[in-house]
């Protein structure tokens, strides 16, 4: 039993997609519809709950469902960010000490219980429930930090690109040729990961003085859905293949 992805290059792919995705979508509904951040949490937190519920009460692993959640947790963890420095007006530097705290109370919780912090395979309604938790607030994080690179250093999304996916390749690199706990390395890469990608959605909203694409919050999020939807369809091939291999085997 599993109710999770596997850790793959699909899954980092889709995983950055979903967070440009989540960049785009949070800004539509905040600034383009002009909602303000209140309405945006509200909002995005009902996607969230819906497709969390949905998530929970599937028996395997569904990837439709498991990806909604994942875009669940990265738009509402833009609209947390901003929420947290625009409206209680705290500040990216605070907001990111503030969810890093949440993030290591979180996975202090679920080793204590497990005693392990395995991302893969998980298939028991609590330890999914810490698994989504950890989630919401490394997305959450990772928005944050990325705005904080440019609010506090004074970084364009490029050099902030740069940045992240430094760390990224350094992550790789450490994966293959050392030793470091591998569910450190996830959880490092999960949280870069978000600026990365919220990295894409900035290159293609912003105008082209400025190096973007200047496609608005709208057509930038339909282009992002396209491109997952596209990635999705590959993983539920996978998926299926998976199965019919696990199959053969108990045969």
């Amino acid at each position: 039993m599993n109710k999770v992805a596997r850790i793959s290059l699909l899954f980092w792919l889709m995983k950055i997609i979903a967070t440009t995705l989540g960049e785009t979508l949070g800004d539509f509904i905040s600034m383009t519809l002009n909602l303000g951040y209140t309405a945006g949490i509200a909002i995005t937190l009902l996607f969230f709950l819906i497709f969390l519920i949905v998530q929970l009460s599937v028996k395997k692993y569904v990837p439709t469902i498991f990806w909604l959640v994942i875009i669940g947790t990265t738009t509402l963890g833009t609209e947390i960010s901003d929420f947290i420095d625009r409206t209680l007006h705290l500040g990216y530097t605070s907001g990111t000490i503030l969810l890093v705290t949440f993030l290591l109370l979180t996975l202090l919780l679920w080793y204590r219980q497990y005693k392990n912090l395995a991302v893969y395979p998980i298939s028991e309604k609590q330890k999914e429930i810490y698994y989504w938790t950890a989630i919401l607030f490394s997305n959450s994080l990772g928005t944050a930090f990325g705005d904080f690179l440019g609010d506090y250093f004074g970084m364009s999304y490029v050099q902030g690109a740069l940045i992240t996916g430094g760390v990224i390749l350094v992550v790789v690199v450490l994966h293959y040729f050392s030793r470091i706990n591998h569910i450190i390395l996830f959880w490092i890469a999960f949280v870069f990961t978000r600026p990365f990608g919220a990295t894409f959605g900035d290159f293609l909203t912003k105008p082209h003085g400025q190096g973007g694409l200047e496609l608005g919050t709208l057509n930038s999020s339909l282009v992002s859905v396209a491109a997952l939807f596209f990635l999705l369809i590959i993983a539920h091939r996978q998926h299926q293949e998976d199965a019919m291999s696990s199959d053969r085997k108990l045969l």
